[in-house]
């Protein structure tokens, strides 16, 4: 198994860590959930796209941004790592296409939105249990083997872009307990970080906040 410093140069061409990246790297690799704020530009991404290449299994990322996603996937696949993204650009079939795929361990990272992944729909006026979700259910039938949440402050009330499909991520941990979850942002106070803590029911996770400093741009 390749380490850390080796993914890194190999896949991604940096020739060493910046700001917590290792630490938090190490963090999950122990399959401890882990809670991350490093400003943008930081390197967030790569803390757990290394470990996603590093695990047997899929990495579900959870991003609230399609743009976001389609960047990241396509870079991904620059660096020749297979990735995809689950959104409502595509068509019904090439969504089953992915999802076989992601099932087949095909796939080493899948991009998705809160609301593509627990879609709780209504019947007859009321909404269904959102652990019925046709993708969660699907997700039940994959190798997963670490969930990253981006963009995490949007689970929390005291956040600056609140959004409520993020409350119903706490369910994958309902559905997958064994399986670490890394949250990460770009912006959170105090009262904001335990916020997110605790909505996603992270357990003793590990916790990073990395300072700005130009020179850690990446």
């Amino acid at each position: 198994m390749n380490s850390p410093i080796q993914v890194l140069q190999s896949k991604f061409g940096y020739a060493a860590f910046r700001l917590e990246q290792e630490a938090i790297i190490q963090s999950v690799l122990q399959r401890r959930d882990t809670f991350v704020l490093m400003p943008t530009g930081g390197g967030k991404s790569l803390c757990y796209q290394i470990p996603a290449l590093i695990f047997e299994g899929l990495t579900l990322v959870i991003s609230p941004l399609i743009a976001l996603m389609k960047d990241q996937v396509d870079a991904l696949r620059v660096n020749g790592i297979e990735a995809a993204y689950l959104n409502s650009s595509q068509t019904w079939q090439e969504q089953q296409t992915i999802i076989t795929r992601a099932r087949n361990n095909e796939i080493k990272l899948l991009y998705l939105a809160p609301e593509r992944l627990i879609r709780a729909e209504e019947r007859g006026g009321e909404k269904s249990n959102p652990l019925l979700s046709p993708m969660l259910q699907a997700i039940t039938s994959m190798k997963v083997s670490l969930i990253a949440i981006d963009e995490a402050h949007c689970i929390s009330h005291w956040g600056h872009d609140f959004r409520p499909e993020y409350l119903m991520l706490s369910y994958l941990k309902q559905v997958l307990p064994q399986v670490p979850v890394i949250a990460l942002t770009a912006t959170a106070d105090k009262r904001t970080r335990k916020d997110i803590v605790e909505k996603l029911a992270l357990h003793d996770p590990g916790i990073f906040v990395s300072s700005f400093n130009r020179a850690n741009i990446r």
